[in-house]
């Protein structure tokens, strides 16, 4: 199994960097709307992201360090959303995602993975979201 965790936000317009500069803090990863490449293909949108990708955490654990390194920054983000959503219309641009990809078989029962099956959304992500009118998206991936 291989999850991870993200907090996206999302422009038509606005470049990563100008959010970087207006939140006062870097992304840890970021897109660039229409830009040249193959694999992914051409981003539909900027984008600005913190990660978690320490798989070896079970879901809730990297969802709590997304929030607590964006905690600080939540009024920034808050406004940043509102202003883009203002400027853009209303859509998806705050958004927590989580990621999983089962194993092909899907068999983790008895695994040590096993302990990563199970999450939760503890009252501080969820105050965060509501702070910030952003949102939850969760994709889960079966083997093949």
């Amino acid at each position: 199994m291989h999850q991870y965790v993200y907090f996206s936000l999302s422009s038509d317009h606005l470049p990563a960097h100008e959010m970087s500069a207006r939140l006062g803090l870097g992304a840890d990863e970021t897109t660039v709307k229409a830009s040249k490449r193959e694999n992914p293909p051409v981003p539909r949108v900027h984008a600005w992201r913190v990660v978690c990708r320490d798989g070896g955490l079970p879901l809730d654990e990297q969802i709590d360090r997304v929030i607590g390194r964006l905690e600080p920054f939540a009024d920034e983000i808050a406004a940043l959303i509102r202003e883009i959503d203002a400027s853009e219309g209303p859509g998806i641009t705050g958004t927590l995602q989580v990621v999983r990809y089962l194993d092909d078989d899907g068999d983790v029962e008895g695994s040590p993975q096993h302990q990563l099956l199970g999450w939760h959304l503890d009252r501080r992500a969820l105050d965060f979201l509501h702070r910030t009118g952003a949102e939850l998206d969760v994709d889960e991936y079966g083997g093949d």
